[in-house]
């Protein structure tokens, strides 16, 4: 299960099968076929290949399986069925998208391995196209009428499956939750947070390499980017740039956060447009989705001339807290034992204790959400186990001079450690 790296050679290879002309026309819509003539330019990111050649996506057999696997959990922890709305688990486990509304709309999984649908009634021709598409899962669908609201009739057919306590996944609404405890009663609902960790938390070997090369591919766009930035241009520039180079990767939903000098220093960025100068950070945080995983990947470096000797020592700060943090991963070790070796090391180098100069926790999970459990913070007592990845991402923010922050994903192995990519060297180069 530990995560392999990635062949850059191979990348370029695949593109070069393909054919330039193939792995651009792969990577637009048919609207701008007819742009094919146009002269192309730097900003068209040639040389990068489209990654969706390299890794296939999640496919119908797999989350069933996942269903199959969320019901030996409920077993485990005493619990009957899970519940979720539209979102992450519910696409995690079925492949259906659905959106939120006032009307709900669950995927009911039981302990038994089975699942049925909660529907609201006019609703329930459009979700039976879904669930019994070739793709789908199936399902009985559980259907309520607009005068009788959901919960009296997902409460009957949940004591029809002779369901006692049903867990509730933590981002279903709050509504949903106390309807269901309201007809089953309070003992009887429970959250399934729990639960969800073990189950979406620690990723298998498909999960795992759709998470590398998305995170690989994000990289490779930095650097591609990187060639292209020049003194003078803004944050929203280089953001541009970065949109551009994943869509050429073939990945969907790009965004990118790209912060000048002082505007660094607030970790999420501020209001202030800061044309990049000689001598000053430029702090990239970007990523992307390839087949529903995502990538998250922060770089700082210095794009000409050189940095000041606290810009300079700041960064080798964070580079060491980062690898402190690496080193510190392992099967069984807390969570929040990895966010304080970083912290330490950060104190160490004398940028305070605490959240003086590193504001932040140091990581989240990722998966098919950008930020999603477990965490990389000081009060989580998650274990680490096999298949969890997350960011390892500490910084130094000075307000009013300049923040610096390297992330890079990691995953945590039988034997420790791995992560995705290259790490960066130095600061005066993203790679």
């Amino acid at each position: 299960m530990e995560p392999r790296k990635l062949d850059r050679r191979r990348l370029f290879a695949a593109a070069t099968a393909l054919g330039g002309a193939g792995v651009w026309a792969a990577c637009q819509s048919p609207s701008r076929e007819l742009e094919s003539a146009a002269p192309r330019t730097e900003e068209d990111f040639d040389e990068l290949p489209d990654l969706r050649v390299l890794v296939a996506p999640i496919s119908a057999e797999e989350r069933s399986a996942r269903r199959a696997r969320l019901a030996t959990l409920l077993a485990q922890h005493s619990l009957d069925a899970y519940l979720c709305e539209g979102g992450p688990t519910m696409s995690y486990l079925s492949g259906v998208t659905w959106g939120r509304s006032e009307r709900t709309f669950a995927l009911l999984v039981l302990a038994d391995g089975s699942h049925f649908w909660l529907c609201p009634a006019f609703e329930a021709e459009k979700a039976r196209l879904s669930v019994e598409s070739p793709k789908g899962p199936g399902g009985d669908l559980v259907r309520w009428e607009e005068h009788e609201y959901a919960f009296a009739p997902l409460a009957a057919a949940l004591r029809a499956r002779r369901v006692e306590r049903v867990a509730i996944d933590p981002q279903a609404r709050f509504f949903v939750a106390d309807g269901l405890r309201t007809e089953m009663g309070p003992e009887r609902v429970v959250s399934g947070r729990d639960v969800l960790v073990a189950l979406r938390g620690v990723k298998d070997a498909h999960e795992l390499e759709l998470l590398r090369v998305a995170n690989e591919g994000t990289q490779l766009a930095i650097g591609a980017v990187s060639q292209r930035v020049r003194l003078g241009m803004k944050g929203d520039d280089v953001a541009k740039l970065m949109s551009r180079a994943h869509l050429k990767l073939g990945m969907t939903s790009p965004w990118s956060l790209a912060l000048v000098g002082p505007a660094a220093a607030y970790p999420h960025g501020d209001n202030q447009s800061i044309a990049l100068s000689r001598g000053e950070f430029l702090l990239v945080d970007t990523g992307a989705s390839l087949h529903g995983y995502s990538s998250d990947i922060t770089r700082t470096w210095c794009v000409e001339g050189t940095p000041s000797e606290a810009q300079q020592r700041a960064w080798h700060a964070v580079h060491d807290a980062q690898a402190r943090a690496f080193e510190t991963i392992a099967p069984g070790v807390e969570c929040r034992e990895v966010d304080r070796a970083a912290r330490a090391s950060l104190e160490a180098a004398g940028y305070g204790s605490g959240y003086s100069k590193f504001t932040h926790r140091l990581g989240h999970g990722i998966g098919m959400e950008g930020h999603e459990d477990p965490y990389f913070d000081g009060g989580s007592r998650v274990k680490l186990q096999p298949g969890m990845t997350l960011s390892n991402e500490p910084g130094v923010y000075v307000y009013g001079e300049f923040g610096v922050r390297i992330e890079d994903i990691v995953a945590c192995t039988a034997s420790g450690a791995a992560h995705f990519g290259a790490w960066q060297r130095g600061w005066s180069s993203p790679a």
